[in-house]
């Protein structure tokens, strides 16, 4: 009995060296949300803007540009799916992993064939683990990610949806798609984190279709050498803000997982230890009445061996 005392306390030990780990990463990760709410916020204003511009060019010009052109018939569709790179997040990975299956289906659904783009090692690591093929993913930058990061994931992006009307002149060896869907989670507050699927491109500007709000009319622009090439430097710009505003919501819903996952592991390992702390006293107290009884019983026995023998 002793001994299972002894491993209790063991079990016990350890649960409170795991109890410190997972608390100092919750601590961690509550002072990196706040920093990656502040980035959020901070590209929030620019993303408007461009977004304002965008929507100034597209309504008071009648230029077809590539990237908001509908095909006629598509037949294959980009998704871009956003992981984390490392777990202790609860169900944050494969929450939007369930969503991008949902997308894949539904595109299927529709004959298209659908490439698949990854952010983060678990998405990769999912997909190659099922056997099906990766186009290109990019890793290690999930909780900070950087607007290079974006810019890289937009251009390949772009270069793939304009392969098959631009050909060999993009300089890019991309495969040729339709449509390009993006899936993140999207940070809703510290409890709520909601997996989403847009479409990036072709592109919908919704604000140059809606009568704009009073006090908040479109901006006048003169174009300047010409509405296309204002398009041509615009739209991959808007693409890339996009995606990077996924990002930061990602890191941000990452984050925030992750700090409730951890504080879930230290409440669990709190519980441990009263329950294994019951347990090893319940086991002492076990111990002791045992030995005490074998005493008494040693005593008794003796006692009538001598009245026995007078």
């Amino acid at each position: 009995m002793a001994l299972s005392v002894r491993e209790y306390r063991a079990r016990i030990k350890s649960t409170e060296s795991m109890k410190k780990i997972t608390r100092a990463m919750e601590l961690i990760a509550a002072s990196r949300i706040i920093k990656a709410q502040q980035r959020a916020q901070a590209a929030a204003p620019y993303a408007r803007e461009l977004t304002r511009a965008v929507s100034a060019v597209a309504t008071f010009s009648n230029v077809d540009h590539a990237l908001t052109t509908e095909p006629e018939d598509p037949k294959r569709a980009a998704v871009l799916v956003v992981t984390s790179d490392r777990g202790l997040a609860g169900a944050y990975s494969s929450s939007v992993i369930k969503e991008a299956e949902r997308l894949v289906e539904k595109l299927r659904g529709e004959g298209k064939d659908v490439d698949l783009y990854t952010s983060g090692r678990k998405g990769e690591a999912y997909f190659k683990f099922r056997q099906r093929e990766v186009v290109q993913a990019w890793t290690g930058f999930s909780d900070q990610p950087t607007y290079d990061v974006a810019a890289e994931i937009g251009a390949t992006l772009i270069a793939a949806f304009l392969a098959d009307t631009d050909g060999d002149e993009s300089g890019s060896d991309a495969r040729p798609v339709d449509e390009v869907h993006v899936v993140y989670t999207r940070f809703r507050s510290m409890l709520s984190q909601e997996p989403t699927a847009v479409r990036l491109l072709p592109l919908e500007v919704v604000e140059g279709t809606e009568a704009p709000a009073e006090g908040d009319l479109l901006p006048l622009y003169e174009f300047e050498p010409s509405p296309s090439d204002v398009l041509d430097s615009l739209l991959p710009r808007y693409v890339q803000s996009r995606i990077f505003f996924a990002l930061l919501q990602a890191a941000a819903s990452e984050l925030a997982a992750r700090q409730k996952a951890m504080k879930s592991a230290t409440d669990n390992a709190d519980e441990l230890i009263k329950k294994y702390t019951r347990i090893a006293n319940q086991a002492r107290q076990a111990g002791i009445t045992q030995e005490i009884s074998e005493i008494v019983g040693g005593v008794n026995a003796l006692a009538d061996a001598n009245a026995g023998q007078d």
